[in-house]
């Protein structure tokens, strides 16, 4: 049985007026239907409507992702999901991809990998793994935690994940088998499932083969959701850091997709740095958008702005400062539970070390930070020390205007189009007709 993404129920300020949309899904707007002017009448009036639009949570449910944060190793940890959370309340949140096998094995101490706190939700569980068998264990061990989707990584470029792991990013080429693993994963979950994946693998880069994967894991798995990466990934020795560099963004791939698979849901990600190309994406027509390293690298000024500029949320008048002392609050709880096995106060601080970008001070607090490592045992007397560094007027002000984005970022996709797909039973039919 297929799993259905289940109701949204929005309001509109008017209290009398609600609707319930089923299967929520974005209509194709410009580059996908022309120029006309009832197209673009519809497109502005479709995006108005969405981002003034109330949208109350019911059922378990939350605002659509419309702006997600991208796994990241070593980054998108509890303490890194936290902060994010104290600065956007709807940003969907991802974990950082965890290995299968390390949920089945670590099976007495899973807490260690698993747990969040509820405010963390919408939040996805990213899993990875190339074992039927040990991905259909995790996913069971994982119900507990309550999830509301989880996800298959098939992007991950590392040598250690797509080279000696023989997953991430290496399973696009055998779409057979994350058929099978997502078939796996929904029958083992009462949550929804999506797969990460880039628009290609090294010589295996055109359209076509792009959609033969998206064609055969939707059609034998119950996946309808699909987080695509606009770069193929280049198997050849490269790091991970080339792998988002070196290959060219193709983001007519993902609005093919749009327009060749009108029945699932596509996310775009890489390239995407702000709130306003955020915005430029989802009104080119994208259902979703998934930002990554900019959300970590300048967490105060990329997800500040998401709650009012793309959910339309009233703006916030929160500061630095608030949100330091509630993080403050969750560091030291976490440093208390764990006793001997607890994380480093270097640790919980982590993400925190962008919190002042580009700001007066940054540099300041950076090398105060660094020294204050060594000898400090909570988050509250880390902070006493180095907030000295920051002037008040950074602490107490409330976001600053949201930086303005490419405006060419999207340009002359109308012109970029791939041709439509046709599946190998389309041509095998018009060729025996």
């Amino acid at each position: 049985m297929m799993k259905s993404a289940g109701y949204t129920l929005i309001a509109s300020f008017n209290p009398i007026h609600s609707i319930i949309l089923k299967n929520h899904r974005r209509l194709s707007l410009n580059i996908l239907n022309g120029n006309s002017a009832q197209s673009k009448n519809s497109t502005a009036y479709i995006r108005k409507h969405q981002l003034h639009t109330k949208v109350v949570m019911v059922a378990g449910q939350y605002l659509p992702p419309w702006f997600s944060v991208a796994p990241m190793m070593d980054w998108t940890n509890n303490h890194y999901r936290t902060l994010a959370r104290l600065i956007s309340k709807h940003a969907w949140l991802y974990t950082e991809m965890i290995a299968a096998e390390t949920i089945v094995y670590q099976e007495k101490n899973l807490d260690r990998f698993l747990e969040f706190s509820p405010d963390q939700h919408p939040i996805v569980l990213q899993i990875g793994g190339n074992n039927l068998d040990n991905i259909a264990k995790a996913t069971e061990l994982a119900n507990a935690y309550c999830y509301d989707e989880i996800n298959l990584n098939c992007g991950c470029p590392s040598p250690k994940v797509a080279g000696h792991g023989c997953f991430g990013v290496r399973l696009m080429l055998d779409p057979k088998f994350v058929a099978e693993a997502m078939s796996v994963i929904a029958a083992n979950s009462d949550v929804p499932v999506s797969v990460k994946c880039r628009i290609g693998v090294d010589d295996h880069d055109s359209y076509n083969e792009l959609c033969d994967f998206i064609y055969k894991v939707s059609s034998q798995s119950p996946t309808r959701h699909f987080i695509i990466h606009s770069r193929k990934a280049l198997l050849n020795g490269i790091s991970p850091a080339d792998n988002r560099k070196i290959p060219p963004l193709k983001y007519e791939y993902y609005f093919g997709l749009l327009r060749d698979f009108p029945d699932l849901r596509f996310t775009i990600n890489g390239g995407i740095n702000c709130v306003d190309e955020v915005n430029s994406a989802l009104r080119q027509g994208a259902h979703g958008v998934m930002v990554g390293r900019a959300a970590y690298h300048n967490p105060w000024y990329t997800l500040g702005h998401v709650d009012s500029a793309v959910y339309g949320a009233p703006i916030s008048d929160l500061s630095r400062r608030q949100v330091l002392e509630q993080y403050q609050v969750y560091g030291d709880s976490v440093l208390e539970k764990y006793g001997p096995h607890r994380p480093s106060v270097r640790e919980v601080v982590k993400p925190l070390l962008h919190f002042f970008y580009s700001e007066p001070g940054n540099g300041l607090w950076k090398r105060k930070a660094d020294a204050a490592f060594f000898h400090c045992k909570t988050i509250k007397s880390f902070l006493e020390e180095t907030l000295v560094a920051i002037p008040d007027s950074v602490l107490d002000a409330p976001v600053a205007k949201a930086p303005s984005g490419r405006e060419d970022l999207f340009a002359n996709l109308s012109d970029l189009l791939p041709l439509p797909y046709e599946t190998r039973e389309q041509e095998q039919e018009v060729l025996y007709a």
